[in-house]
């Protein structure tokens, strides 16, 4: 039988900078203070372990998998009896790309390499190739995972939707400057999908320019907003009802009228233009 209910966290934190001890330590404590609470599933934000600004040290604090980070996560996992989501730097034959992870007690679970880099992301890693394939937790709860930027895109998510996912988590050092997009394209995401989003962004201001939005957020299928993080080293908690996916899809049926010849042609166009 699905399983009906869940309880799910959002991690919102400040990061030091190349400090993996400290950022490990706030993370764990903040961790904790979600279990307390009744969290089963949480994830962290984006490049939590390093700090975002750290583009001078990349390939040196970029981590392969299993590594130092995905132990640490899996330890994690099995003092609580948690599954949790993190995003760091991995490297791999070379090459760093910016990962999410996922791991329970019996180690990692998922892992999805970012494809939509933001900006001079594009200068500080290489291009994920992942399969938007969703992984299963508590076995039949399937999540897609995305990292911040991508929550622009509606394509990526559609197609884990349409693979199964129920939740779509989205760890992100997402701008204040953009806070205006982070609230529409999370409630968008969920909205179009009729999928839970839990959404863990960064706070604090990285090397006096580089300024993170928080407000953090776990959405429900019908885009409202069960729970906002407000401080700048925040938890927040929500028990969702897995129900609730299935009927908001019945109550507005995009998925069932979903026109998929429409990919068809934009894949054409979008290949067009390239070679234009």
């Amino acid at each position: 039988m699905r399983k009906q209910q869940m309880t799910v966290a959002a991690v919102q934190m400040n990061c030091d900078l190349e400090n993996w001890e400290a950022n490990t330590k706030k993370a764990g404590r903040l961790i904790e203070e979600a279990v307390k609470q009744g969290a089963e599933f949480i994830v962290l934000p984006e490049l939590f372990n390093t700090g975002y600004r750290v583009e001078e040290n990349d390939s040196i604090l970029a981590e392969s998998i299993p590594g130092k980070t995905s132990h640490w996560m899996t330890d994690i996992a099995q003092e609580h009896s948690i599954t949790l989501v993190a995003c760091y730097m991995e490297k791999s034959e070379d090459k760093v790309y910016d990962v999410a992870v996922a791991a329970d007690e019996t180690g990692v679970i998922g892992r999805y390499r970012k494809t939509y880099l933001w900006d001079r992301e594009k200068e500080r890693f290489s291009f994920g190739h992942s399969d938007l394939e969703p992984f299963n937790i508590d076995g039949d709860v399937q999540v897609g995972l995305q990292i911040c930027y991508e929550v622009g895109f509606p394509e990526p998510s559609r197609l884990l939707t349409l693979n199964g996912a129920d939740i779509i988590v989205y760890p992100s050092a997402f701008g204040k400057a953009r806070s205006h997009v982070w609230d529409i394209a999370t409630r968008a995401r969920a909205i179009e999908n009729g999928i839970f989003v839990i959404a863990a962004n960064r706070t604090g201001t990285e090397k006096s320019e580089t300024v993170f939005g928080g407000k953090s957020r776990i959405v429900s299928p019908s885009g409202d907003v069960l729970q906002e993080a407000t401080r700048e080293d925040d938890v927040i908690v929500a028990t969702i009802n897995l129900a609730d996916v299935d009927k908001q899809r019945r109550r507005i049926p995009y998925l069932e009228d979903l026109d998929t010849r429409l990919y068809n042609e934009t894949r054409l166009v979008a290949k067009e233009r390239r070679e234009n």
